[in-house]
């Protein structure tokens, strides 16, 4: 794979310019596929970081007028004032709340964008509430978690949205060993724990849990996994962690990672249980796997320390227990880390330009509406580019 004439990321931004250094993908996607976006309004909603801001910066280059806003919490202020300083819309800040976000989606979608790039569902979300959107061709969703939650509705969306995540290359690649290694490193540095020897449960194993078993075993933890899918527990007993039943593996577990998607997973019954000390972190897209009421119906007092992103809430219960919950159970790896490696998101963000341009690109074949996975021949064709790639280096 050849690049001629490479992009170059325009953003003054030292830790954006390092990630584009590391995005060969994505630069050649937009080398190939810059035409599609010329003219075009784009409305985003996505963890603002240097990784997601090479992919902003390309699109404005090729000519996109680019709406912006973060998922809530994640928002690197830094790279979004870099953003807004090279002429690009950034709405909102970090410390915005679940109203302020509200607004600034509202925002995202009075700039008319013509195509949305989603993250947990939010904006497409509040289309279907609007009835509607004049003008909008499609959408990309980056989350398993956006995706069921659009699959929740009575009725298919009336538009096409991809579902980066239903991507076979990418649960490979970046949600189990981009994610394994960020969601650790963010553990470690809200932390400062020892991993080896520790009891380390994590609570479901799909793509984005399994990266995080395998990888605190890797570094030497104890590891049990839980899963109600017979076949992802009987894929992490064949891996080599412990599997059982929560109510067995909670009492033991020290460090408890939670990478389900779905709410309340951790309800009254499990937190009667879990040992005294128990450091608690989220891996998925929402911080709902804790059922906070549930916890805070057992909270007598809460002392809360570290910095912001790594704040430690310790959480002393009615029986005299205390509980450590890490960014209120936000996504570990962008509160208290970098978010995901650059490779692995380049291949993350490279689908979803690709993706964006298949959508842009209505003449030829256009895609249905509903919602789907990564069109095959794009899938396959990023991973014969990446082979090729990491065989060359």
């Amino acid at each position: 794979m050849t690049v001629t004439v490479p992009v170059r990321c325009t953003i003054p931004h030292d830790d954006t310019q390092w990630a584009a250094r590391h995005m060969p993908l994505l630069a050649a996607t937009m080398q190939t596929h810059s035409a599609a976006f010329a003219g075009r309004r784009i409305g985003i909603c996505l963890h603002i970081e240097p990784k997601t801001a090479v992919l902003v910066s390309f699109l404005a280059q090729a000519g996109a007028q680019v709406t912006l806003t973060g998922s809530p919490g994640t928002t690197q202020e830094d790279t979004a004032d870099a953003l807004r300083a090279a002429g690009v819309t950034v709405i909102g800040h970090r410390s915005d709340d679940l109203d302020q976000h509200r607004g600034n989606i509202a925002q995202v979608l009075d700039s008319r964008p013509d195509l949305i790039l989603d993250n947990g569902a939010d904006l497409i979300e509040a289309v279907k509430a609007r009835g509607g959107l004049p003008g909008l061709i499609g959408a990309t969703e980056e989350t398993t978690t956006g995706g069921l939650r659009i699959r929740s509705w009575s009725s298919p969306p009336p538009f096409p949205v991809v579902v980066i995540n239903d991507s076979r290359l990418k649960l490979l690649v970046e949600n189990e060993f981009g994610v394994g290694q960020s969601v650790v490193q963010g553990f470690m540095n809200a932390t400062n724990l020892m991993l080896p020897g520790a009891h380390a449960t994590v609570v479901g194993y799909g793509p984005c849990g399994r990266g995080v078993a395998d990888t605190l075993a890797q570094l030497g933890a104890r590891v049990a996994v839980a899963d109600i899918d017979p076949y992802r527990a009987l894929e992490a007993l064949m891996a080599g962690h412990q599997v059982g039943e929560l109510s067995e593996l909670l009492p033991r577990t020290q460090l408890l990672f939670l990478a389900t998607g779905h709410p309340g997973v951790i309800g009254t019954a499990e937190l009667d249980v879990l040992r005294d000390g128990a450091v608690i972190a989220g891996v998925g897209h929402r911080p709902w796997e804790l059922d906070t009421d549930a916890l805070a119906e057992r909270t007598r007092a809460v002392h809360r320390s570290g910095a912001s992103g790594q704040e430690r809430a310790v959480h002393r219960l009615d029986d005299g227990r205390e509980l450590v919950v890490l960014a209120d159970t936000k996504m570990i790896n962008l509160t208290a880390a970098k978010g995901n490696p650059i490779q692995a998101m380049d291949l993350g963000l490279t689908l979803q330009a690709r993706s964006l341009a298949a959508l842009a690109t209505t003449t030829d074949q256009p895609l249905s509406p509903g919602v789907q996975a990564v069109p095959e021949l794009i899938d396959r064709s990023v991973a014969t580019d990446l082979v090729s790639m990491l065989s060359h280096i």
